[in-house]
C-alpha cells in the first residue's frame, strides 16, 4: 500500500520561523522513522540558503500516524546542510540532552483568529468589544465558548495521532484556547508540540480559521498567550531539598536575557507585570506564585520538594526547542 509522508521542517525567518511542509509518496511503507528516507528541499525559498547552493537536507526524528489523511504519515524533521551538518535555523540540535533525563510539560496557548475580520473568532469587526477576562476562562456556552468544535477535533486528532496531550481548556480571552502536551527527553517533547501545532493549523484550514500564536494579538484586559514550559530533572523530582529548586531558581536569574531571547518575539507586550507575569525586565520566584518569573508548584512543595518547575515566561510563538535548550542549560549550570 503506498503511503503520503508529510514532511515538516521549521523555515529561517526571523524572529520567529514558521513550519513548512511537503507530501512524499512512497510504497510499502512501514511504519517506521527508520523507514523514512531522508529528502532535500529548496532552501533559497525559505531563507536557509542561496539560489546557487539551495539544496537543504530534511532529516526525519519523529514519525506518527497523519490522522486528517488516510494512509498518512507525520514526519517531524531536522534541517540539515548539503554535507550534512545541522544548519544554522537547526534549534533541535542544540538540546543537551541525549539520556533524557528531563521532562518537560508545556502549555501551548493560542488564539483562534477570523481571517475576514482579523480578530479573535467570537470578536466583532468593530464596535463592541467583549468584557474583559473574567468569563472567558474553562467557559461553557455558546457566548463565551467560541471554537469549541475545532479544539474538541484537534485534540482527538492529537490523541489518535498518538501524542501525549493532556487535556484542553477554554482560556481568558474569547477566542484564546490551551492545550498540554507532556514528553519524557526536551527532543520529544519539541517534537510534539510542533506536529500538535501542524495539526491544529491544518484542521484551522478546513474551518477557515487561523491559528494565531502571537502573545498578545490583541491589547486590551486580558492575558496574553504563553507556553508555560513545565520541567523537571532527575535530582528535582527525587532529591527531596528545597536548596536544589532554589538554587536552579537562583541560577536562572543570573541568565534573564539570554532566556528572554529565545522566549518568543513581541513577548513583552505580554510579561508587563500585568495579568499573571512578571515584567520582561525583572526576574522572580515563589511558591504558587503566577505573578513570578518561575513558579514553583504547591504540588512539588507537598511533595516533599519533589518534582518541577514552571518558567512562566515563554511566549506562545516560542521554539519549544529553544526554550528547553536554554532551560536544559541554567538547571545543568546550577551548583546544587
Amino acid at each position: 500500500m503506498r503511503a503520503k509522508l508529510e514532511y515538516i521542517w521549521l523555515d529561517g525567518y526571523k524572529p520567529t520561523q514558521t513550519m513548512r511542509s511537503k507530501t512524499l509518496v512512497v510504497s510499502d511503507f512501514s511504519g517506521k522513522l527508520e523507514d523514512a528516507p531522508m529528502w532535500s528541499f529548496d532552501g533559497s525559498s525559505t531563507a536557509q540558503a542561496e539560489g546557487n547552493s539551495s539544496d537543504c537536507l530534511l532529516k526525519p526524528v519523529f514519525i506518527c500516524p497523519d490522522p486528517t489523511r488516510k494512509n498518512g504519515y507525520l514526519v517531524m524533521t531536522e534541517v540539515l546542510n548539503h554535507d550534512g551538518t545541522p544548519h544554522a535555523s537547526n534549534a533541535r540540535a542544540t538540546i543537551d540532552d541525549d539520556d533524557e533525563d528531563f521532562w518537560f510539560g508545556f502549555e501551548q496557548e493560542y488564539t483562534l483568529w477570523d481571517i475576514e475580520k482579523h480578530t479573535p473568532l467570537g470578536f466583532p469587526a468593530a464596535g463592541y468589544f467583549p468584557p474583559p477576562q473574567g468569563p472567558f476562562y474553562c467557559s461553557v456556552g455558546a457566548e463565551f465558548a467560541v471554537g469549541r468544535e475545532i479544539v474538541e477535533e484537534h485534540l482527538d486528532a492529537c490523541i489518535e495521532a498518538g501524542l501525549n496531550i493532556e487535556g484542553i481548556n477554554a482560556e481568558v480571552m474569547k477566542g484564546q484556547w490551551e492545550y498540554q502536551i507532556f514528553a519524557k527527553g526536551a527532543k520529544e517533547a519539541g517534537d510534539q508540540i510542533w506536529v500538535a501545532r501542524y495539526i491544529c493549523e491544518k484542521i484551522g484550514e478546513k474551518h477557515g480559521v487561523r491559528i494565531n500564536l502571537h502573545p498578545k494579538p490583541v491589547k486590551g484586559d486580558w492575558n496574553g498567550s504563553g507556553m508555560h514550559a513545565n520541567f523537571s530533572n532527575g535530582l528535582m523530582r527525587t532529591c527531596g531539598d528545597e536548596k536544589v529548586f532554589n538554587a536552579i531558581c537562583e541560577e536562572f536569574g543570573k541568565h534573564v536575557q539570554e532566556h528572554i531571547s529565545v522566549y518568543g518575539a513581541d513577548n513583552e507586550q505580554r510579561l508587563t507585570g500585568l495579568h499573571e507575569t512578571a515584567h520582561i525586565s525583572d526576574y522572580s520566584y515563589g511558591v504558587s506564585d503566577r505573578g513570578a518569573s518561575i513558579r514553583i508548584p504547591i504540588g512539588t512543595v507537598e511533595n516533599g520538594w519533589k518534582g518541577r518547575l514552571e518558567d512562566r515566561r515563554p511566549a506562545s510563538n516560542a521554539d519549544p526547542y529553544k526554550v528547553a535548550a536554554v532551560v536544559i542549560k541554567s538547571t545543568k549550570a546550577a551548583k546544587v
